[in-house]
């Protein structure tokens, strides 16, 4: 075997695990597996015929080759797999949230730096054919100087998403924002920058008992360039995902990029300049009995193996994996402050 092909495990062993073993089959070698859940350990280890383990500790002691573990484990334990990876020497890609404290993620930036190990965030959205060619966009100043935004996320969790599960728990899920709608968070961020004003609504309309933290917000924000923006959101629509968006309204031109998971041009409006027929997206990560956040893991992986192998600048940074949570943390901190003032 070639010592250039790379050799990969995966610590959490759910539904998202299952894109990280395609992808992984394509550019190196899935060699090992671990959960706690030693069924999906085992499901997950027979699949591809790799080695299985139940516990981290246990794998960082038996594979010694490893360069890239993807951590696909609940949010809440996203900062200490990863930094016990780095401290072995190995490189991480980490599932969103990077994680569900700003504290958390300074301390595995700290561990990469100091073992001058990768640490690769998940943020598939910015591939989206509609989102990249806007963000070219704006790096052009094609829409000229942008007033304000709008964040739409409108999908469906019901009480059966959270039942007998991790999800919904403030210690390992983190909120709403996290779970469901950081990917969103992250597009503002890479495409307007940073926010120094926000005020928020939160509230549990529809989960009650179920969840111990929000369903649904509404959020205002100023960002550091004065750009106004808004966030609406909520996981109670009716049945199904309805909407994921975000629109644009610059001196030059208003945009839309739509559909349930940002993944449609629905409107354009340019002075001197049409967006033309783009290449068709991805599908949803769909998970049975509902559907995440586009499935451009083929990308990611593409990016890191360019990046490890090749020099290549990775799409997206630890330090834009922190700035997403720094961000959620704002919004739920005002929410709080509103919640105390009422």
């Amino acid at each position: 075997m070639p010592e250039s092909v790379l050799k990969f495990a995966i610590v959490g062993c759910g539904r998202i695990a299952q894109r990280h073993a395609e992808q992984m089959q394509h550019y190196g070698l899935l060699q090992a597996v671990c959960d706690t859940d030693q069924a999906k350990a085992d499901a997950l280890g027979s699949t591809y015929n790799c080695n299985v383990y139940y516990t981290l500790e246990e794998l960082l002691a038996n594979e010694k080759s490893l360069d890239v573990v993807a951590v696909c484990t609940p949010n809440g334990l996203h900062a200490a797999n990863s930094i016990a990876i780095l401290n072995a020497g190995i490189h991480v890609l980490c599932e969103k949230p990077m994680a569900i404290t700003s504290e958390d993620c300074n301390c595995m930036i700290t561990a990469s730096e100091t073992n001058k190990k990768q640490l690769f965030i998940v943020k598939q959205n910015r591939f989206n054919p509609p989102v990249a060619v806007v963000k070219a966009l704006l790096e052009k100043n094609t829409l000229g100087k942008i007033y304000s935004v709008q964040l739409n996320c409108f999908w469906n969790r019901n009480d059966d998403y959270y039942k007998n599960s991790w999800k919904g728990t403030m210690q390992m899920d983190g909120g709403t924002l996290f779970t469901q709608f950081s990917h969103f968070i992250d597009l503002l961020y890479w495409m307007f920058g940073d926010v120094k004003n926000v005020q928020a609504i939160t509230a549990n309309l529809a989960h009650n008992g179920v969840i111990e933290f929000e369903d649904t917000g509404v959020v205002t924000l100023q960002f550091v360039n004065d750009i106004i923006g808004g966030i609406n959101y909520t996981v109670n629509s009716y049945g199904k995902n309805m909407e994921g968006s975000l629109t644009i309204f610059g001196e030059k031109g208003t945009v839309k990029i739509g559909g349930q998971y940002l993944n449609e041009l629905e409107y354009q409006h340019i002075k001197d300049f049409t967006i033309e027929e783009l290449p068709a997206s991805n599908g949803p990560n769909n998970y049975g009995t509902y559907a995440g956040s586009m499935s451009n893991h083929d990308k990611v992986y593409e990016n890191l193996v360019n990046v490890l192998q090749h020099n290549a600048a990775a799409y997206a940074s630890a330090y834009e994996g922190l700035k997403t949570v720094e961000i959620i943390e704002k919004i739920y901190a005002a929410a709080n402050f509103a919640k105390s003032k009422s």
